[in-house]
């Protein structure tokens, strides 16, 4: 039976995005539809803008459920984000809705750190370092951050285009300051087990820090391929 309200369909994953953003959304970014091989549904948070929600603005809190009520009214079947900055109210939206809510990469560090040997650390990629914050972490099921080590790119010249909204950025230079961050991280923690990019622009260079560091990368996409997968599975077929 179909659901009133529900028009458009073949889709499993909604995803959040924030208003009024300017700078390229490359191949590879969360809200590039380019980056996927099955199909998602985007949509904007009304009244949300980068610099509340990297501090984790609590007036944002009835907007961005809102927005993911109407996806689940629209038939998604789980719910994420395109900033790792949602995270400060994954708890409080997957208590709003009905259906899985995963707003933050972050979300993944349990899972990783379950992975590890126990002295291994994780290393984080952030846009924003100074929003990577108790609550954040909180919210997203992470009780010890002991072990992350975090690499934070808000200072660097080309990748501060996207916090700061400025309209256009040098793709390579960018790829080079996420490479670079991701070298040093490394070299500075030869403990390192694994690399998590928290922002959801940082997915396009995912497979050069990999190439890199040699180590296993978890982003966005590896997330949203997660919950896809779990929420769209299909029957196997062949020989036995």
């Amino acid at each position: 039976m179909q659901r009133k309200g529900q028009y458009v369909t073949g889709y499993s994953v909604g995803i959040l995005y924030l208003d009024a953003c300017w700078y390229p959304v490359i191949p590879g970014n969360v809200a590039n539809l380019e980056t996927y091989n099955f199909p998602v549904r985007l949509k904007v948070v009304t009244d949300c803008l980068t610099e509340q929600l990297l501090e984790g603005d609590s007036s944002l809190l009835n907007n961005i459920i809102q927005a993911a009520q109407e996806l689940e009214a629209e038939g998604a079947r789980a719910i994420c984000g395109a900033c790792g900055f949602f995270g400060n109210f994954q708890d409080k939206v997957a208590a709003a809705v009905d259906i899985p809510v995963y707003l933050s990469s972050m979300i993944q560090v349990p899972w990783i750190r379950t992975g590890l040997k126990p002295e291994k650390k994780i290393g984080i990629l952030t846009a924003y370092a100074d929003g990577l914050s108790e609550n954040l972490f909180k919210s997203c099921g992470i009780n010890d951050y002991s072990h992350l080590v975090i690499a934070d790119l808000s200072q660097e010249p080309e990748f501060s285009a996207i916090i700061e909204n400025r309209g256009t950025f040098d793709n390579e230079m960018v790829r080079q300051e996420v490479v670079d961050a991701a070298v040093k991280l490394a070299e500075e923690n030869p403990d390192l087990g694994a690399i998590l990019l928290e922002c959801s622009d940082m997915p396009p260079y995912a497979a050069d820090v990999q190439r890199a560091v040699k180590l296993p990368v978890y982003d966005f996409i590896t997330m949203i391929n997660w919950v896809h997968h779990a929420t769209s599975q299909k029957p196997y077929y062949g020989l036995f």
